[in-house]
């Protein structure tokens, strides 16, 4: 088993490597030109409604640019601007965006208890599986399976995500994932979340 194990960290952390090498963070700092107005010239963006992209996984990002040029996720902004991005401009904006340091947010003192609780442990009573089983202790997420980096992402963009998959105006998680996790979150369970991770580091 503790074999087992080894090889496949070993596999993830070479997938890892390879997607990293694959964009050029100095092109993808030219061609982030057009980012800044909404995500920031460092991809920390000053409007809590639109994502920071500072320190997030490559992959993830470069899945996300994807499913927003082939209409998989659907949104009035990014939809058009992922649309003439090629692959390699995607890989290089990838490589930049995440060779950047994250700002860090604060969690509201009043959610945190609650954000916590759901976060490491989930609800038994309403079967809702905790954040932390995907996306770690420290909300790093896990490259190799594309789950994003949350630590320190806004608590507005996080919320309005959440009800996004809740609804089913997102539908771009693998095997409904998300869907199946949030559907069975209250408001108040999502707002208090939203807040628990915007003050993770």
């Amino acid at each position: 088993m503790n074999k087992w194990l080894v090889s496949v960290s070993i596999l993830l952390a070479m997938a890892v490597g390879t997607a990293q090498a694959a964009g050029d963070a100095e092109a993808g700092k030219t061609k982030s030109a057009v980012c800044l107005a909404c995500h920031g010239a460092d991809g920390n963006s000053a409007n809590a409604i639109w994502p920071k992209l500072a320190g997030q996984h490559p992959s993830y990002i470069k899945k996300q640019l994807l499913d927003f040029k082939g209409g998989v996720r659907k949104n009035d902004l990014m939809s058009p601007m992922a649309t003439p991005l090629s692959e390699q401009d995607m890989d290089d904006l990838a490589a930049y965006f995440s060779s950047q340091e994250q700002a860090p947010g604060t969690a509201a003192a009043d959610q945190v208890e609650l954000g916590a609780k759901i976060y490491r442990a989930g609800n038994a009573a309403t079967n809702v599986a905790s954040c932390m089983a995907c996306h770690g202790p420290t909300g790093m997420g896990n490259p190799g399976a594309k789950f994003p980096r949350i630590s320190g992402q806004h608590a507005a963009y996080v919320e309005k995500m959440l009800k996004d998959f809740r609804s089913g105006d997102r539908s771009n998680d693998n095997a409904k994932m998300m869907r199946d996790v949030v559907a069975r979150m209250t408001d108040q369970e999502i707002a208090a979340v939203a807040q628990y991770v915007q003050g993770l580091r």
